[in-house]
């Protein structure tokens, strides 16, 4: 069971990751994030103690992503972008 739900969290994470419209490229991060307890439970369940500890990061990654994309205020991060580009220019 865990085996096809971190396969299904896992393909849309990474299809979406890959998506050049940034409106669904935004979804990969809560794919992903969804597949974490899969992972987490299917490397504890086999006792793969490195698994586990690599699931920290990809949560942590994951998690990082849906600040970004989710949680941030959209305007201040547009405006930090048009900063960055005006000051590049500049």
């Amino acid at each position: 069971m865990e085996q096809l739900a971190i396969a299904f969290t896992g393909v849309i994470a990474i299809w979406l990751s890959q998506d050049c419209c940034p409106k669904r490229r935004r979804y990969a991060c809560l794919f992903g994030l969804a597949g974490q307890p899969f992972w987490f439970y299917s490397a504890w369940q086999a006792e793969q103690w490195g698994i586990f500890a690599l699931c920290l990061f990809y949560a942590w990654a994951w998690f990082k992503g849906v600040r970004t994309h989710w949680l941030c205020d959209e305007e201040k991060s547009i405006h930090n972008v048009t900063k960055a580009s005006d000051a590049a220019k500049a």
